[in-house]
């Protein structure tokens, strides 16, 4: 291990199953003159700095809504299903910011990512390592935005800086079953195919963190589950799916001044426990491309491409896929509201806030075949693929992210090994690495179309993320102790 002077380097040789590049930096802010937005800018301490102590918290949120206009839509899309929003929670204890911002979208592309985090370092006082950004991941949503939706992310920041006030904040967990393994064994083929696997691996786990006033009046909920949300991709209409259903239902219960952010945990093998309706729209459609002699059986057309809308039995699914994420929005919601109601630990006031990022490489594969599933896939080495880990602890509360699809059985591996029980992991968090899913190193022996699509290789990236993670936190601690650095 090398250190330098911008933080830790690790490096590995050509033989090592996994090469890590790691950039970290532990910024303690101290107070300079007010930007021109009239809001406090945080500089980086000497690295000799004391150790860092609790300090009373305040938090403010904010949301703003997204969605396109009818001009901004692409040319498939039909309308709009439902309201997205970018949802921002910021948190600052006189010496450190922070704030953890979610969008209803299927990825936050890099570039979108970079930019928003500089101008939140530059105008707000967040450095670019305090900010996770993190994508729903709702299915529902077009990739490319208008040049328009950085300014709509960054303004959700913005105004949740400046509606910081003196608040508390509070930890719990509760459970709920709208998610289910989604890799099964076909009992016609006899290989790996999608459906509801109850025997496999499943995180039910919500974690919980409300903010609130110091009087006890709620300000935000912050909440984590891993699940799709695929449910509404079929409908061709912008649609926040489960997470969106989800966090308006929260917002309506505690009012409409209350923000819910939802946290993407571990879905990338998750799917939403019933999508009876998108499986059997499936067999419609390739029923219907076989009648015109084309073979979609092991690949799948984007969003509802092909399908006869005016087949009553389309139109039938396609309207119980609208009801079902309100069903499963409302049943989420009312978990965390039950956990925010009964299950939290007591609430603290004053905390420390750190934040770190690396980035950690492992060694990359290019797919010469095709097929979703099933089958084993053909490969070539390919460029390694780094994968960026961010990391925010307030108090004893740790929130890591990836910027990328990971399998539940990773997410769960560091919440056993993480040193601190409030723990969670969201995923798809500044920016989009080009890695594909990424498999628990167990299951990349299985056929499924996650790991024959993953461009990663096999036995590098579950022990690089889930040690990368626990990297930032051991350094954080250390850095908090006195006459830590």
């Amino acid at each position: 291990m090398v250190r330098g002077q911008a933080g830790w380097a690790v490096t590995g040789s050509k033989e090592a199953p996994c090469i890590r590049r790691v950039r970290r930096a532990f910024i303690v802010g101290s107070w300079l003159l007010a930007s021109a937005m009239s809001l406090p800018v945080i500089a980086a301490r000497p690295a000799a700095a004391p150790g860092i102590r609790p300090a009373p918290l305040q938090v403010g949120a904010a949301k703003i809504d997204v969605t396109p206009t009818a001009g901004q839509l692409p040319k498939n899309f039909k309308g709009v299903l439902d309201p997205i929003y970018a949802r921002a929670i910021v948190v600052e204890n006189g010496a450190s910011r922070v704030a953890i911002v979610t969008v209803d979208a299927g990825a936050v592309p890099d570039p979108i990512w970079e930019h928003v985090s500089a101008r939140a370092a530059r105008e707000l006082g967040i450095p670019v390592d305090h900010l996770l950004l993190t994508a729903t991941h709702t299915h529902s949503v077009p990739f490319v935005r208008d040049p328009s939706y950085e300014d709509q992310i960054f303004e959700s920041i913005r105004k949740a800086a400046a509606a910081v006030r003196p608040a508390r904040m509070a930890y719990g967990t509760g459970v709920s079953y709208i998610n289910v393994n989604r890799n099964i064994i076909d009992p016609k083929t006899h290989r790996w195919w999608e459906g509801p696997n109850y025997d496999g691996p499943s995180d039910k786990t919500v974690a919980v963190l409300r903010f609130e006033t110091l009087r006890g009046d709620p300000i935000a909920v912050y909440y984590n589950y891993g699940v799709h949300g695929v449910i509404t991709g079929t409908l061709d209409m912008i649609s926040g799916d489960i997470p969106g259903a989800t966090s308006r239902y929260i917002e309506d219960s505690l009012g409409d001044d209350v923000v819910a952010v939802y946290s993407n945990g571990p879905a990338g093998d998750q799917n939403p426990i019933f999508f009876q309706q998108t499986y059997d729209l499936r067999a419609i459609r390739i029923k219907d491309y076989a009648a015109r002699g084309q073979d979609i059986s092991n690949a799948m057309p984007p969003g509802g491409e092909g399908l006869d809308r005016n087949n009553p039995q389309v139109a039938k699914l396609m309207n119980q896929q609208k009801q079902m994420i309100l069903s499963m929005g409302q049943m989420l919601g009312e978990e965390v509201l039950h956990v925010s109601r009964d299950s939290l630990e007591r609430p603290v006031s004053a905390a420390t806030i750190q934040a770190a990022q690396e980035t950690v490489t492992c060694p990359g594969r290019k797919r010469l075949d095709q097929g979703r599933a099933g089958y084993p896939g053909t490969y070539t080495d390919a460029d390694p693929i780094g994968l960026r880990l961010s990391m925010i602890k307030i108090g004893d509360t740790v929130i890591g992210g990836v910027d990328a699809e990971l399998f539940t059985m990773i997410g769960q591996r560091f919440k056993r090994e993480s040193p601190y029980k409030h723990t969670m992991l969201t995923t798809l968090t500044n920016g989009v690495a080009k890695s594909g899913y990424i498999p628990n190193d167990a299951s990349f022996g299985f056929n499924t179309f996650e790991v024959v699509s993953s461009r990663l290789k096999p036995g590098c990236a579950e022990t690089a993320i889930v040690d990368g993670l626990l990297d930032l936190i051991q350094h954080a601690d250390a850095a908090a102790a006195p006459g830590g650095r």
